[in-house]
């Protein structure tokens, strides 16, 4: 069997933020790279690269993953989202996001990416959380700015309003 060059690309196809996009990587190209370089998704940051701090996190196919773990050539044909796929609308914010920035829940924005990504996948999976779920959850991401306290109440704030709108939608078609 000949061997493949460790420089040789591939094409990857992927829908990243709702579009079918395509890029090319190198077999040992990790996520992170490939979505900043190849693709333009900025927003995605690298931090510790060994999957600690949670910078990296997006969701591949609805599943929370660290992008720094992750190679390109892994997410061939799935849906990814980044941060930059949150927001509603160009000019309008997720409820999540909205509720970062009522809650003053940032300050540098390093980690923000990665903890919004994983807020809205968690949120997703379990609309009615504790704080002890948030806090468990927020164990996986190193934030050296806020203290964690206003993130916690943005993502509680955050809940409590997609489950009114939830209600609200489920009411209006019953």
């Amino acid at each position: 069997m000949p061997r493949m060059s460790s420089d040789q690309r591939h094409a990857i196809d992927v829908v990243l933020n709702g579009k079918p996009v395509r890029g090319e990587a190198e077999p040992r190209m990790l996520l992170t790279d490939f979505l900043r370089h190849e693709l333009g998704a900025t927003g995605t940051h690298v931090g510790c690269e060994h999957g600690v701090c949670g910078a990296c996190t997006v969701t591949v196919d609805g599943m929370m993953t660290r992008a720094c773990l992750t190679l390109a050539v892994q997410v061939q044909g799935c849906d990814v989202r980044t941060v930059e796929g949150l927001a509603i609308a160009p000019d309008r914010l997720s409820v999540l996001q909205a509720a970062f920035r009522r809650h003053h829940a940032l300050q540098c924005g390093f980690c923000t990416a990665g903890i919004l990504m994983s807020l809205d996948a968690f949120l997703r999976a379990n609309p009615a959380p504790d704080e002890a779920q948030i806090r468990d959850l927020l164990s996986g991401h190193l934030c050296r700015c806020t203290g964690y306290t206003p993130i916690i109440r943005a993502a509680l704030d955050a809940a409590a309003e997609l489950a009114s709108q939830s209600v609200e939608f489920d009411s209006s078609h019953a």
